[in-house]
């Protein structure tokens, strides 16, 4: 049974555009994605369908019924969201860069290789629930242009083409790059232009209350890439291809995306089953739907082929492929059998988790590791790290325990327990990323400075020897 990678043993070589990713965690890696690969990936990535009707979580943050935020807070909201979102991303992106190793791999040097099992595990719960999120959402989008076909039908092509795109990883990343990246570009700019003639609200008409709430859904919305990123960007030819792909496409394109979703509720639909009627109302809206609703795999395609290499953490002599049609199979079937809708509140809970663990992770590998990580099958237990990580994710619980009824009344009771309410300023996303980020500074500085009164204590070589 072959053993996986040692620390120095990610052989990364230089790659052309015929290059492919091996198949195993044992073989090298090509670095063949430039800039503009990693743009067409990460623009496209970007923009979701849920991303536009997700725009009401900004509009009316604290729930159906409540006052609107004002346009001038929901775009900014958007703005400072995305950016803060995906400069996290960026960052855990050029770890793979550096280091040839795909997400769930780095979390070894973090935790120690059976301990990143545990992240691993819940990744694979989260990308495989998104990626049968998005075959529905795919099939429901499809449906409202050609309703001819039955909602299956679709979701077994979208199933079959997420599949196909996720044998040759890096050639759909090409193909997207090259085809679907301007059409998407040329579409958001036409459907922008488009909804902005008609009449906009003042721009300080509303509240601003639940400001932080809303930012929380377009960090959350960003940041939800961070355990995948470096499954692409150990392709990329350099650490700066890597992060000004992610940090220019995905920023771009997610704002646009929020921004027109914003835009049409608060102009021609009241409500997020109406956005996709009003673009379909615009001239040619109908074509420019098509175009995002097939445009809409990219998403799927990225959520199976991570939780492929997610599950090659666990088992890195499987062959990805098998995997990655194993699992569009489960996904494609998972789709036509269970409601999904139930199941959204619990994929934002699981995408929580993964704000704190990214916090902890930059700071160890940027401050304290300096790049110098060891993603091999016998890195040592960190146990402590789950230290930090635990903080923030209690700390975001405390203020946005987020929608499942169950689990919002026992963050409330902790909350009333420990005498803490969330003043309405305090963002969930922010304040998680930063206690575990501090967590982690105070714990690896104690360390050392443990550390340092050891080796000071060592009394002198002439004091021993007579």
């Amino acid at each position: 049974m072959p053993a996986t990678p040692d620390a120095e043993s990610f052989t990364i070589v230089v790659g052309d555009k015929h290059s492919e990713v091996p198949l195993t965690l044992n073989e090298p890696v090509p670095q063949a994605l430039g800039l503009f690969d990693q743009f067409g990936l990460w623009g496209n990535l970007g923009v979701s369908l849920l991303g536009f009707t997700g725009a009401i979580f900004v509009l009316q943050p604290n729930g159906t019924g409540t006052p609107e935020l004002a346009l001038a807070a929901g775009i900014t909201a958007i703005v400072l969201g995305t950016i803060l979102g995906t400069l996290a991303v960026a960052l855990t992106g050029v770890a793979g860069t550096r280091t040839g190793a795909p997400a769930m791999v780095l979390l070894r040097s973090l935790f120690g290789t059976e301990l990143s099992y545990l992240p691993t595990l819940l990744n694979v719960l989260q990308c495989l629930g998104w990626g049968v999120f998005e075959l529905v959402t795919i099939a429901t989008a499809a449906r409202t242009v050609a309703p001819a076909l039955p909602r299956w039908s679709y979701i077994l092509l979208a199933g079959v083409i997420t599949g196909l795109l996720t044998l040759r990883p890096l050639g759909a990343i090409r193909i997207l790059r090259r085809f679907a990246t301007p059409a998407v570009a040329a579409i958001l700019v036409y459907l922008f232009v488009e909804l902005v003639r008609h009449r906009l609200p003042v721009f300080d008409h509303g509240t601003w209350s639940g400001y932080w709430a809303a930012m929380d859904t377009v960090v959350a919305a960003a940041i939800s890439f961070a355990p995948m990123a470096a499954d692409y960007t150990r392709h990329s030819r350099s650490e700066q291809t890597a992060f000004w792909g992610i940090f220019a496409g995905y920023s771009a394109t997610q704002i646009l995306c929020y921004v027109i979703g914003l835009i049409t509720l608060v102009t021609v639909a009241r409500n997020p089953s109406d956005i996709y009627g009003a673009f379909i109302a615009v001239p040619l809206g109908s074509l420019c739907f098509a175009v995002l609703a097939a445009r809409e795999l990219d998403q799927s395609f990225a959520n199976v082929y991570s939780t492929a290499v997610s599950v090659q953490n666990l088992r890195p002599w499987w062959d990805r492929r098998v995997l990655a049609l194993g699992i569009a199979s489960l996904a494609t079937v998972l789709a036509l059998w269970i409601n999904i809708a139930d199941y959204e509140n619990f994929l934002d809970l699981l995408g929580s988790v993964f704000i704190p663990m990214s916090a902890v992770f930059i700071v160890d590998f940027y401050v304290f590791s300096r790049g110098r990580w060891d993603p091999s099958d016998h890195a040592r237990r960190r146990f402590a790290m789950f230290a930090p990580w635990a903080l923030g994710f209690v700390a975001y619980q405390l203020i946005n325990p987020g929608y499942i009824a169950w689990w919002v009344s026992m963050w409330m009771h902790l909350g009333r327990l420990v005498d803490f309410r969330a003043p309405s300023w305090m963002s969930a996303s922010i304040c998680s990323f930063a206690v575990a980020a501090l967590a982690t500074l105070a714990g690896g500085g104690a360390t050392r400075a443990g550390r340092r009164l050891r080796i000071r204590r060592i009394p002198p070589v002439e004091s021993i020897v007579p």
